[in-house]
């Protein structure tokens, strides 16, 4: 994984669901958690959400943090 995936994966927007508009960043834990628990979704956003879910639930949002672009 490089730098600038890591990046997108961050401030990809949710498409769909409770969440749709947000960030992936910005995913609440528990949210994240249900996905892992049910499934993520196939393809790349799937790939994401995992992501984001791995980086959270290891307590690593801080070295996130710089990569969120402002709206």
């Amino acid at each position: 994984m490089d730098a600038g995936e890591l990046k997108r994966a961050v401030n990809q927007t949710m498409p769909f669901g409770k969440y749709a508009g947000r960030k992936l960043a910005h995913l609440p834990e528990p949210y994240l958690v249900w996905f892992s628990n049910k499934g993520f979704p196939g393809g790349k956003l799937g790939q994401q959400l995992a992501l984001i879910h791995e980086i959270k639930v290891n307590g690593l949002e801080s070295l996130i943090a710089p990569l969120v672009d402002d709206d």
